[in-house]
């Protein structure tokens, strides 16, 4: 993705359909069909998609990755007031990073079941109980292009080379 491309701001449709084509890449690299875009103030501040297998660390989904391409642009380890949009429901580390990043809302597609179904080894807490166990104050929107989202999981599937962790 060219640098005017990520500041360019575009609604909700948009930054997912910028994380769906992150998975897209990550995918075609050999990854898993992970995606994550960071939004703030009306700019894309990051996409990502999972690079674990690239980057040999188990912690390097998508949304850790555009996390930390984020925290970079800002120059700060909180982006407050910031949307994370990603492919699938985040895992209980992710959400927890997101929090931690005091991220404002989280909108995602696919379910972490989902994932779990494909044989990835998801602790299948949803971000909803993690939200409520944890008193987060995150906006939760899931179900957000849900049917494209799982799409990815097909275009990965069909990949002889695909790899679960």
């Amino acid at each position: 993705m060219r640098d005017e491309e990520l500041e360019r701001f575009q609604p909700d449709e948009g930054a997912m359909r910028l994380a769906i084509e992150e998975a897209r890449k990550g995918i075609r690299q050999g990854q898993t069909p992970f995606g994550a875009c960071i939004v703030k103030d009306d700019r894309v501040l990051a996409a990502a998609h999972n690079c674990v297998f690239a980057a040999t660390d188990i912690t390097c989904h998508a949304e850790i990755a555009a996390i930390r391409k984020a925290c970079s642009v800002t120059g700060d380890v909180h982006l407050t007031g910031a949307v994370c949009y990603a492919t699938c429901e985040p895992c209980p580390m992710c959400f927890a990073a997101c929090h931690w990043a005091d991220i404002a809302r989280l909108v995602y597609g696919a379910e972490i079941q989902d994932a779990a179904g494909l044989g990835f080894r998801e602790l299948t807490i949803s971000d909803r109980t993690m939200k409520e166990a944890g008193n987060s104050q995150i906006e939760i929107v899931g179900g957000f292009l849900r049917d494209e989202c799982q799409a990815l999981f097909a275009e990965w599937s069909a990949r002889p080379d695909r790899r679960t962790y």
